[in-house]
């Protein structure tokens, strides 16, 4: 009969103590570890026929905090199911989230866990979403690097996007998806809307049964060419949400990508009334294209203006791409001055010195507001007077006008420009 080791910890190297050679059945690997990794870990996991469980820890903090990561390992290990085991980990400076994702992955990859997993302690949700809430700004954060995760929300953008598409490796995908479920279910991002970016179709389909029962405010599904896409994201959101008891909203926000997209925008923007936004990819639409993607973007001008067009018609809002030399600031004013100027209230950020700029382009003008305001003024005094005409000075005010301008005291108001 195998014994079962003792796991122990280890500032230095990882210390292995085995009485007896347990037989290793499957083995993987999860997660990061080296001089550039921060916030994250490795662990190599090999299953086996007996022997227990044994862990090896190597850790900067291992003094402090080693003996609460073993704990947590083997938590996390009988929560999966796990009873003979190896584990070796190399920490650096991980919180247990992201402790417990790297374990669950590499168990996974093992070959075993099947159909369980260790979910972190629930913090607060924020309240609920609205469906037509401020969306000026939406930051992108890897899906499989922890290290941002924690401070994003100090950047105050309006939304931050945990992405599971272009920014992880196709290996990664499946230890991504389970990170991105921990961090729902345990960062605090303030006031910021938590949104997740799945993979393409039919592969999103995984990434939604993973992630949705932690609550995010809003998918993104890239690369939509038909409205039929997001009914079928839809469907498998409201599934996930009725096994797991949620009843909050998941908004969605189709990322149009292709001339075929484009040219399906309305039927993809009325596909569902959770969707809220609708949004464009210009790289992969430019790439489809076969051409150049320029700072001026006259070669996506029919594309954006269409996605305009269609957002309206459908009653949801239109959203612009990303600006993607993160160091050209005044190009960057410029194409978000432009991008509202066409229609859209908000566009996507790579990275956090963004946010600024695109919140100052896409805010009212103080004329703009002023002019706004007497308009709002003039028709709350001919309602109270129970008179049809509205007038301003010598100029006679249309409905469609009032309208526009009781929408830009609102928005001014949202972002704070007015009380």
């Amino acid at each position: 009969m195998t014994l079962c080791p003792v796991a122990t910890s280890s500032g230095g190297e990882g210390l292995l103590m085995n009485s007896l050679e347990a037989k290793p059945v499957h083995s993987a690997e999860a997660g990061h570890w080296g001089k550039d990794v921060r916030s994250d870990l490795h662990v190599s996991f090999e299953a086996c026929e007996s022997g227990g469980i044994e862990i090896a820890l190597e850790s900067r903090v291992a003094p402090y905090y080693g003996d609460a990561i073993l704990e947590q390992a083997r938590e996390v290990l009988a929560a999966l199911g796990v009873e003979h085991a190896r584990v070796a980990i190399h920490d650096e400076g991980a919180l247990p989230p992201t402790i417990g994702a790297r374990i669950e992955a590499a168990a996974r990859r093992a070959g075993v866990a099947a159909g369980k997993r260790w979910l972190p302690e629930q913090s607060s949700l924020p309240a609920p979403s609205s469906k037509e809430r401020l969306r000026r700004s939406r930051l992108y954060l890897p899906g499989s690097e922890p290290k941002y995760y924690i401070n994003a929300a100090l950047h105050a953008p309006d939304a931050v996007i945990l992405d599971l598409e272009d920014s992880v490796h196709r290996d990664e995908k499946d230890a991504a998806r389970i990170l991105v479920r921990n961090t729902l279910r345990s960062v605090d991002f303030g006031s910021c809307e938590r949104m997740v970016r799945i993979n393409q179709l039919p592969l999103g389909i995984e990434d939604l049964v993973e992630v949705v029962g932690e609550s995010p405010d809003l998918i993104l599904i890239p690369k939509v060419e038909h409205a039929e896409q997001v009914a079928d994201a839809d469907r498998v959101i409201g599934e996930v949400k009725r096994l797991n008891g949620t009843t909050r909203p998941v908004w969605i926000m189709p990322i149009l990508e292709s001339a075929l997209g484009i040219e399906n925008a309305l039927a993809i923007a009325t596909a569902s009334e959770n969707v809220a936004a609708l949004t464009i990819g210009l790289e992969d639409y430019t790439a489809d294209l076969g051409v150049v993607k320029t700072k001026e973007g006259h070669e996506s001008q029919y594309a954006r203006s269409r996605v305009v067009n269609a957002a309206r018609a459908a009653g949801v809002q239109a959203i612009d791409s990303v600006f993607s030399d993160v160091g050209d600031m005044d190009g960057l004013r410029h194409w978000g001055e432009s991008s509202r100027a066409m229609g859209f209230e908000g566009m996507g950020c790579l990275h956090p010195g963004q946010i600024r700029v695109i919140h100052e382009a896409f805010m009212p003008t103080a004329a703009e507001i002023s002019k706004a305001q007497r308009i709002v003024a003039a028709f709350e005094e001919a309602q109270s007077k129970g008179l049809a005409v509205v007038s301003l000075g010598s100029k006679m005010i249309d409905p469609p006008v009032v309208n526009r301008a009781l929408k830009l005291v609102e928005r001014a108001k949202a972002m704070g420009a007015i009380s």
